[in-house]
């Protein structure tokens, strides 16, 4: 009788030693494919390097601050207009305003995603088969600026043209114009010029620079340029930083200053300081009568316009008086 009862418990420990085994092994499969069908879905999007899109032209349809616009507080516009195209195995083209073809570079990998052509560093934040964010970097030096520096809050989004045409049924240049949301921005920026419109602090630089036009022979006008590769000055320092040189023919004597003015939506100048010299703010009041006397009557002033809304602008004026014999 023992005997028997010995025997069923080892048969009843056996079948229950069974069972467990057999369920945590069910379990393990059950995990194991539930793990390999979410595989794919949680692979990221970014999980691609260049070589996975060698041979496939990108264009840049967007250029935007992490706010999502195009336009700073300063009145900087991103403008998206690179094409690129990834050459296997370290070269890249990118196309060439001035040369008006694609031009070809070498593509460096720094580390991490961070790499190097142009002469611009990069950060691959996203690239897929039809898509790509690089964000542009500021280096100085062998230190990366962080996220939190306004010089490397710049994310560039590519899409090919497949994509662009045939999934978004649009094109590169209608995706490349300011958006709804740009504009209310801009808007915004304006009205507190206008109510404050001589206030440097809420000028804010135009996307259209101040035009000034001689209403006659006296007087001469030149938009000066100060794009400098040497210095890092782009064509955006000259929208950001206008600058003119005026020249008034029939002065009251011989003179020449550098001076910051306010150009306001309605085009009238107001003298906010007087560089490179001893006293300023006496300067400072006679370079506004000669503005009110001179340039009031012998320019027309259109004042700075962005996406075609004047506002008040700062610029830097050389102004020359030639006295005349």
């Amino acid at each position: 009788m023992v005997n028997n009862l010995f025997k069923l418990a080892i048969k009843l420990i056996f079948l229950i030693c069974f069972f467990f085994f057999a369920g945590c092994n069910s379990e393990t499969k059950k995990s194991s494919q539930t793990s390999k069908s979410k595989e794919p879905s949680e692979l990221p999007q970014n999980n691609l390097t260049f070589e996975a899109v060698n041979g496939v032209r990108f264009y840049e349809v967007k250029r935007r601050f992490k706010t999502g616009l195009s336009f700073n507080a300063d009145g900087f516009q991103q403008e998206p207009s690179w094409t690129i195209e990834f050459k296997a195995p370290d070269s890249m083209l990118a196309y060439s305003p001035e040369i008006k073809r694609m031009q070809g570079f070498y593509l460096q990998h720094d580390h991490d995603k961070v790499y190097n052509f142009a002469r611009e560093f990069f950060r691959a934040n996203i690239i897929s088969k039809d898509s790509m964010v690089l964000q542009r970097l500021q280096v100085d030096g062998r230190i990366i600026a962080g996220n939190d520096d306004l010089r490397s809050d710049v994310n560039c989004t590519f899409y090919t043209k497949d994509y662009i045409e045939n999934k978004l049924h649009t094109t590169v240049d209608e995706l490349r114009k300011p958006t709804k949301a740009d504009t209310l921005f801009i808007k915004k920026l304006s009205e507190r010029t206008y109510r404050d419109p001589e206030n440097a602090s809420v000028a804010f630089a135009a996307r259209e620079p101040v035009v000034f036009t001689p209403k006659g022979k006296f007087i001469t006008v030149k938009k000066l340029s100060n794009i400098n590769e040497a210095s890092q000055r782009t064509a955006a320092y000259d929208y950001i930083y206008p600058e003119y040189k005026i020249v008034i023919l029939r002065a009251y004597k011989d003179f020449a200053y550098n001076m910051r003015v306010v150009v306001d939506a309605n085009g009238k100048i107001y003298v906010k300081t007087v560089n490179y010299v001893l006293n300023p703010e006496g300067r400072k009041k006679m370079l506004q009568g000669v503005v009110d006397i001179y340039l009031k009557n012998m320019l027309m002033v259109s004042p700075g316009k962005t996406l075609g809304i004047p506002h008040s602008s700062e610029v830097t004026v050389n102004i020359v008086g030639k006295l005349a014999k």
